[in-house]
């Protein structure tokens, strides 16, 4: 079985994953992974026994020598899910990749938007009618940053929203999310982001007709569904609207407010596990991090207070 070609090796690998349910992106990422680094093995190797724990490594110093942390250490989690299949398959004896070293994982630093009443100002602003717009659809626009901003849903999970991804009975509204890794979670929704996503449904049935619950939730103004650049250029043009553009950390984006979306929870008491829940995040210790940031922030308060600089002169 170790001479089976490795590239069909990571076909059955990738239809394997393919029965968890990932997101296409995730599954786009494995291939890219196993590709890229593949494509640094020398000599090019042909079946899977030719990848010895000295050529893997030498292939990951050179595909590590462009590249970011965060991409290596994805790529370093690819190709270890990729072995570990193999040794389940019995196809190999053991997993090389614990000889090749794997860069330490950053701390996160959340990147919300800056001022306190910034999400507030984006909503107000966003609501109004822009005739200056060739299509406004302001209900639409609405409820896009609504549901980042009080359900903390990331890009590729609103793209996966059905239109009857959003149910439950009055007083127990939630939205049904497919999350990362395959991940699905339950998020309890309140009246008001409720209340946004059903005037955006009611303007969408204005302009298209009825619509089944089986429809993507999110649509663009041809009535079809929303991709990943077009999500992304509607919130950049959002924050242009409401000339907030220079409040956004930069990079930060649509991620900018589920940033927001967490830090607000831990600001109003929630802890680590809750957040970690309400978010999908795999690690407990990635939901920390933002109760941590806020203990900063209120440290910074603190330090900022003008009695305390008084005393800090009387000494």
């Amino acid at each position: 079985m170790q001479h089976v070609a490795i590239a069909e090796l990571i076909d059955e690998f990738l239809a394997a994953r393919a029965t968890r349910k990932p997101s296409v992106h995730t599954l786009d990422a494995y291939k890219r992974d196993l590709r890229l680094v593949l494509a640094q093995l020398e000599p090019a190797p042909t079946t899977v026994s030719d990848l010895s724990p000295r050529v893997l490594r030498s292939a990951f110093a050179r595909f590590a020598a462009s590249r970011s942390p965060a991409s290596i250490s994805r790529a370093w989690s690819s190709w270890n899910a990729f072995f570990t299949f193999l040794v389940t398959e019995q196809v190999i004896p053991g997993n090389p990749m614990s000889a090749v070293d794997k860069p330490k994982p950053t701390a996160l630093i959340p990147k919300p938007l800056r001022g306190e009443e910034t999400p507030e100002e984006l909503l107000r602003a966003v609501s109004r009618k822009d005739d200056t717009q060739r299509d406004p659809w302001p209900e639409r626009d609405v409820a896009v940053l609504a549901l980042a901003l009080c359900a903390g849903l990331r890009l590729s999970e609103m793209l996966a929203l059905r239109v009857g991804s959003v149910n439950g009975r009055d007083g127990e509204r939630r939205v049904e999310v497919a999350g990362k890794g395959g991940r699905p979670r339950v998020v309890p929704i309140e009246n008001g982001l409720d209340a946004a996503v059903g005037r955006y449904l009611e303007s969408r049935r204005a302009r298209f007709g009825r619509v089944g619950s089986t429809a993507p939730l999110l649509v663009d103004r041809r009535g079809e569904a929303l991709r990943r650049g077009g999500l992304q250029y509607l919130v950049s043009s959002c924050y242009r609207r409401a000339g907030i553009g220079d409040r956004v950390p930069r990079g930060a984006q649509l991620h900018a407010l589920r940033h927001t979306f967490a830090t607000r929870l831990a600001e109003d008491g929630a802890n680590a596990s809750e957040i970690m829940r309400l978010l999908g995040h795999a690690s407990l210790a990635t939901s920390q991090s933002y109760i941590e940031v806020t203990a900063e922030q209120q440290r910074a308060a603190v330090q900022a207070n003008r009695t305390n600089r008084v005393l800090s002169e009387l000494g």
